[in-house]
């Protein structure tokens, strides 16, 4: 693993791992949750409200997350290595666990919050998967630069969901807060109910 690996165009890059996290996520997930997810996109990050801090951060974060996808351009893989087939599985994985994040967006009514499937045991259970996806693109590209590009978006992602979370306690009340109680920010096991 390298800290810059050389950069090269072609077709097995990273971006080829990014353009299907985007399609997986954008459009097919759309085509599947398509009346919930507009009756939801309330509560995407890109609609909760932020004070002048939090937007600021939201601007880095996003210009890190853009330089991923830049980088991902020149960045290639590395085909029949263990580092590829480690990212592989890694990016896998995150895409299979987006899709089963995505099934509580369609079967909880619009008026509770997200609780059931991955949700128990994660607050943030779609930005993980997200996490979980560009890790493994980094790993099968071998480059800390991607890599550490990552850690801070994913810094910057940490405080922005403090902005989310007041959102979704003042959309849902006492059922959020609840919610909040028990379940762990990142991932954990989830409290008892009985305290």
């Amino acid at each position: 693993m390298s800290l810059i690996p050389e950069f090269e165009l072609g077709l097995w890059n990273a971006w080829i791992l990014m353009f299907i996290q985007v399609i997986i996520n954008h459009f097919l997930l759309m085509q599947i949750s398509k009346g919930y997810l507009k009756k939801r996109v309330a509560e995407t990050p890109g609609t909760v409200p932020l004070n002048k801090t939090e937007k600021k951060i939201d601007i880095f974060s996003t210009i890190f997350l853009f330089l991923l996808f830049i980088y991902s351009v020149v960045l290639p893989l590395q085909l029949g290595t263990v580092w590829f087939y480690t990212g592989l599985a890694i990016f896998l994985l995150g895409l299979i666990l987006g899709l089963i994040v995505s099934i509580p967006w369609v079967t909880t009514p619009l008026d509770e919050p997200l609780t059931k499937g991955l949700y128990r045991y994660s607050k943030h259970p779609i930005y993980l998967t997200i996490f979980l996806r560009f890790i493994g693109v980094g790993i099968a590209s071998a480059s800390w630069l991607f890599l550490l590009f990552l850690i801070v978006h994913i810094i910057l992602t940490n405080f922005l969901v403090i902005a989310e979370e007041r959102f979704l306690l003042k959309k849902y009340g006492n059922a959020y807060r609840e919610y909040m109680n028990r379940t762990p920010k990142w991932i954990g096991i989830p409290k008892s109910g009985k305290e």
